[in-house]
């Protein structure tokens, strides 16, 4: 069997029977314990039973890690309304966005928000006000936060308490969902993973993904560590339509120390007014855009990767110096880079573009529906729309609230109109036969595909490096995906490289640069050709 057949081959990562397994029964069944995950659970089980399943613990999820606030327009004023909010998530998008969604997050999210603030998120505020910042993109200050850098903290936590009232939730935490079941294009629920019990049948009546991004395909990205691309792999395999999966967002700024993960600077720094200077002390953002610091994050991430290349440094630096009150204003970041010795009042803050956001994803319509009947996805693995060929900052927060609440409404409400017990499926995966010898180091390769991930399919891109990349994908996928794996880090791994791929594909079909996709043998934007999207499919016969 060759690479691109075992690509296309393989249904399930692990050998079973669903006969011969324990079995769990839910009405509903989220995969994550993301903004969008812990909505869906909050409003489907209004109807019936929930199981959120999460591969750590509850809060350990992309969402708690943001920074950044959540973009809303609570009161149309003078300076900022819905129709401003819209405009400025349609330009950043660059022609992909599709105008109803946004038109649904904008609008419906200034509920979904209130809603927060009545279940006790602490936004901040000022003399009883909510303080509205403005970050890169928007022509407004419409940005919320809590805790000046911890807004994702802070939402998961009143989410978290407001989910744990209602006595039909139950969450599994440390449990790894290896596949979605499914028959004849339906879903029937998960087949998961935990070191007690070992592999499980879950069955329910309806899905929900949520399961958040990609970001550790790369070597350099914001994500933590269960950010492998779990959610899309296991939707590929099971049949789900992929829509734009070329367009992942790099944040302009992490901190940059040699050896140490990257760490998120926000936003709201630049928005704050941090300028970004080169090693010689220039500060060259005005050279490269109008709205210099506040430009787009495409157009901020390649031009600090132009500068340090020209000025021939490994990163950047963010002056924050002049900001008054910054440790009031940001102290996890205070904290952060006080713990490498570096004093934000006195120092220059090291910086350089990582992996933030996968914009691409599960395909979605308008009521958070897959292609897969009773599977549905919300948050950083769909795609829904909103976000288009580029991310308007603070709107991924959004996006979560708007569409976890639609798929767990929509989800729940299905379920209370068929009340019948669930029928379990007679489903059986045959053990793989291996091409090549078992010998693997499963952490050498998840390295390997890292850096070329980051090397050659990252902030710019062109047909040899994706070439390149696709050999080595082809290489790796004969002794990587052959492989019958029993534990989380071998099937993440495979994981890993089916998204990789996925994501390589499309960047080398797409001839053209839009957003965050940018081919510097393509470097214009081709709307004659190019306006529109890339799907992907596994074709499946069951």
């Amino acid at each position: 069997m060759t690479s691109d057949e075992m690509y296309q081959s393989r249904r399930y990562l692990a050998t079973f029977n669903s006969r011969n397994l324990p079995q769990m029964f839910t009405d509903c069944l989220i995969i994550g314990s993301g903004i969008a995950g812990l909505r869906a659970a909050i409003e489907a089980a209004r109807y019936g039973q929930v199981m959120v399943v999460t591969k750590q613990d509850a809060f350990e999820s992309n969402s708690a890690y943001a920074q950044g606030g959540i973009a809303v327009v609570l009161n149309s004023s003078r300076d900022d309304s819905a129709d401003l909010h819209i405009a400025d998530t349609l330009k950043v998008g660059c022609g992909l966005n599709d105008l109803d969604i946004v038109k649904t997050v904008v609008n419906e999210g200034k509920i979904r928000v209130d809603e927060l603030i009545q279940w006790g998120t602490r936004f901040d505020s000022e003399s009883g006000e909510l303080e509205f910042g403005r970050e890169a993109g928007h022509s407004a200050s419409r940005v919320i936060h809590a805790q000046g850098d911890a807004t994702g903290r802070e939402i998961i936590r009143a989410l978290l308490e407001k989910l744990m009232q209602s006595p039909n939730v139950k969450i599994r935490a440390n449990h790894f969902v290896v596949d979605l079941l499914t028959h004849q294009n339906r879903c029937l629920g998960a087949l998961v993973y935990n070191d007690v019990i070992g592999l499980q049948i879950l069955w329910s009546k309806q899905t929900i993904l949520a399961s958040g991004g990609c970001g550790r395909i790369y070597q350099e990205t914001t994500n933590p560590e269960i950010a492998t691309g779990d959610g899309h792999a296991i939707a590929w395999r099971a049949g789900a339509v992929l829509q734009d999966m070329e367009m992942i967002q790099f944040h302009p700024t992490t901190l940059y120390i040699a050896g140490a993960s990257r760490a998120l600077i926000s936003e709201a720094v630049r928005g704050e007014g941090a300028y970004l200077l080169d090693k010689n002390g220039y500060r060259f953002m005005p050279d490269y855009h109008p709205d210099a610091e506040l430009a787009p994050r495409d157009v901020v991430s390649r031009s600090i990767i132009d500068q340090i290349t020209k000025t021939g440094s490994r990163f950047a630096y963010l002056d924050a110096r002049h900001i008054p009150n910054f440790a009031k204003r940001f102290p996890y970041i205070t904290q952060l880079c006080a713990s490498f010795d570096i004093d934000v009042t006195q120092d220059l803050i090291p910086v350089r573009p990582s992996a933030h956001y996968m914009i691409g994803g599960v395909k979605t319509d308008q009521n958070a529906r897959t292609t897969i009947n009773n599977l549905y996805a919300a948050g950083e693995v769909a795609y829904s729309g909103l976000h288009g060929a580029n991310r308007l900052a603070s709107n991924s927060l959004l996006e979560g609230l708007v569409f976890g609440a639609i798929a767990g409404e929509k989800a729940g409400r299905w379920i209370a109109d068929h009340p019948d017990p669930i029928q379990p499926a007679d489903i059986v995966s045959p053990r793989v036969t291996q091409q090549e010898p078992q010998t693997l180091d499963i952490q050498d390769f998840r390295t390997s595909l890292r850096s070329i991930m980051w090397r050659f399919v990252a902030i710019r891109r062109k047909a040899d490096h994706l070439t390149e990349a696709l050999e080595a994908m082809k290489y790796w996928g004969r002794y990587v995906l052959d492989k019958n794996f029993d534990r989380p880090f071998g099937w993440e791994a495979q994981n890993m490289l089916t998204v990789a791929r996925l994501i390589t594909l499309a960047a080398e079909q797409r001839t053209e640069s839009r957003g965050v996709h940018y081919r510097e043998d393509y470097p214009k934007t081709d709307d004659i050709h190019w306006r529109k999207h890339i799907c992907q499919c596994r074709l499946i016969d069951e």
